[in-house]
């Protein structure tokens, strides 16, 4: 039996040796996996704190573009404030104008009135009083006749009678003239 034994002890032990020799390569095979997944970890680790990193820079930039909005918010609505403000002052500039130009054809009725007033004054009043100072000039002549004189004397009533009408159309037509003002 001992030669038996000592057959299934050899037999037993190439099985054992077989077996052990498995495990080792297994064991290398495992070791080699486990540096695989050591290196992949150690890559997913570097990508991981990539990651983090980039989730950290895009969260600043989130926060900066959150800042950015929130300022266009406010520049937005200031902007409304200032366009419904330039608005009102459009409407008033708008208002001021027509007025100015009302005001501008008053003034230009105004001027051609004052030049009429001149006209009046050069030439329709003008005329009686060269008459009168012309006829006085006569007048201081020793030489008139009592009938000259006469007739001299009608031409400078009649004078003072036209120049006291064209005063009066002078006074009435300053008048009309101050109160389309």
């Amino acid at each position: 039996m001992d030669v038996i034994n000592k057959n299934e002890l050899i037999n037993a032990n190439k099985k054992l040796m077989f077996q052990v020799q498995q495990n080792e390569n297994r064991v290398a095979k495992l070791v080699i996996e486990n540096q695989k997944f050591v290196s992949q970890n150690n890559e997913n680790e570097k990508q991981i704190t990539g990651l983090k990193n980039i989730n950290k820079e895009l969260m600043f930039h989130y926060q900066e573009n959150k800042k950015c909005h929130d300022e266009l918010t406010i520049t937005h609505k200031e902007l409304l404030s200032q366009n419904k403000e330039n608005e009102k002052q459009g409407v008033v500039v708008i208002k001021t104008n027509k007025e100015l130009k009302k005001a501008q054809e008053t003034q230009k009725g105004y001027i051609e009135g004052l030049e009429s007033i001149l006209f009046m004054t050069s030439h329709r009043i003008r005329q009686p009083i060269a008459n009168i100072l012309g006829l006085s000039y006569l007048l201081n002549e020793s030489k008139n006749s009592k009938e000259e004189i006469k007739v001299f004397i009608e031409f400078i009533k009649q004078s003072a009678l036209t120049l006291d009408v064209y005063t009066q159309e002078l006074s009435s037509y300053t008048f009309d003239l101050k109160k389309n003002l």
